[in-house]
């Protein structure tokens, strides 16, 4: 006798049939679409990777190949020579006429000038005094320059740097790799702060970021200084100077990853670490950098703190108000824009609704 089953046991049995008749293959392939990540997860490391490289050889490597002197301000005693070097040198000095040797010296000493001519004892000697501080690539230019110019009128040449590196600073460089180390701590400070969004109030964040880019400060200011002896400028003014650029390194890339999201930390790696480091005027003077980057070297933090680094250290901070006001510029703005972040993003919701 025939069982009939029942409309539960119909359904089971035709549902194991139809799972049978699909093939395995075709199973795999469902499973594998549906879990395939988006190409965009792949692309956009990606892409940001190899940005960041090509800006970062580009930047640094580019700027050394041949650099050239643009307007490089030297100060010249007397009308007839100032007259000489402006119309041989042309646009690759900017003149200051002076009227004698201890007051262009005196315009070296203020980083007016980087360096300053006068005749010598005899109508057919020179002498040129230079301020070593301003950097090797800067010196040396100058020293090029007006070597041609004697050499080709027949004169003799004697050089002296009225404001010398210190003595273990022999390259100039501790200025840079100081602001770099600097900028390069407040990055990854910010870095992790936009890590604990979800678990630290954004009061408590700004004190986080604040009072870590102070100790950042002092540190690097009492190993730089004290301890190795590489930057001798004052150790409070050179603290205040530091602290300001790690402030300016922190809330702009806290600034750049509230506003852009994932893509902010990089856009901060190009801007700080990589364009600002490289255009900062330390490894390449600003004077001999190409227009683009000598307009905007002043003006990011990096360039800002080597030049207060070097006036503070050599020039008795004659030209530091400008650099220390642009750091302190940096940090403000950067601070006021992430904390009107939530208040936009409150506004958005509320006009959404």
């Amino acid at each position: 006798m025939a069982t009939r089953l029942g409309p539960a046991a119909e359904a089971d049995l035709t549902t194991a049939a139809t799972t049978a008749a699909i093939p395995a293959s075709a199973g795999t392939t469902a499973t594998s679409a549906a879990t395939a990540p988006p190409v965009r997860l792949w692309l956009q490391p990606a892409v940001i990777a190899l940005v960041v490289v090509a800006a970062f050889v580009g930047c640094y490597v580019g700027l050394q190949r041949n650099p050239q002197p643009h307007r490089v301000p030297v100060a010249v005693a007397g009308q007839k020579l100032s007259g000489e070097i402006r119309q041989v040198l042309g646009d690759t000095v900017d003149v200051h006429r002076v009227a004698d040797a201890a007051t262009g010296r005196a315009e070296v000493e203020r980083r007016d000038v980087v360096a300053a001519l006068s005749r010598g004892a005899g109508s057919d000697r020179l002498r040129l005094q230079v301020g070593g501080a301003n950097g090797q690539s800067t010196t040396t230019a100058v020293k090029s320059l007006i070597g041609a110019y004697a050499h080709g009128s027949d004169q003799r040449l004697t050089t002296v740097d009225v404001v010398p590196l210190a003595r273990f600073d022999a390259r100039g460089l501790a200025g840079f790799y100081v602001a770099f180390g600097v900028t390069l701590a407040g990055f990854v400070l910010a870095q992790n702060a936009l890590g604990l969004a979800n678990h630290l109030h954004l009061r408590h964040r700004f004190w986080l970021l604040s009072g870590v880019s102070v100790a950042i400060g002092i540190i690097a200011t009492v190993i730089a200084g004290p301890v190795l002896g590489a930057v001798p400028a004052p150790v409070m003014p050179l603290a205040f100077a530091l602290s300001l650029l790690a402030a300016a390194a922190a809330f702009t890339t806290k600034l750049l990853g509230t506003y852009l999201g994932p893509v902010g930390v990089p856009v901060a790696t190009l801007l700080l670490l990589t364009v600002g480091n490289s255009t900062s005027g330390a490894a390449i003077g600003p004077d001999l950098l190409p227009s683009a980057a000598r307009a905007v070297s002043a003006l990011l933090p990096p360039g800002a703190a080597v030049r207060a680094v070097t006036d503070l250290s050599y020039f008795h901070g004659a030209q530091a108000v400008q650099p220390l006001a642009t750091l302190a510029l940096w940090a403000a703005i950067a601070a006021v824009l992430v904390s009107l972040r939530p208040r936009l993003g409150r506004r958005r919701r509320r006009a959404e609704a």
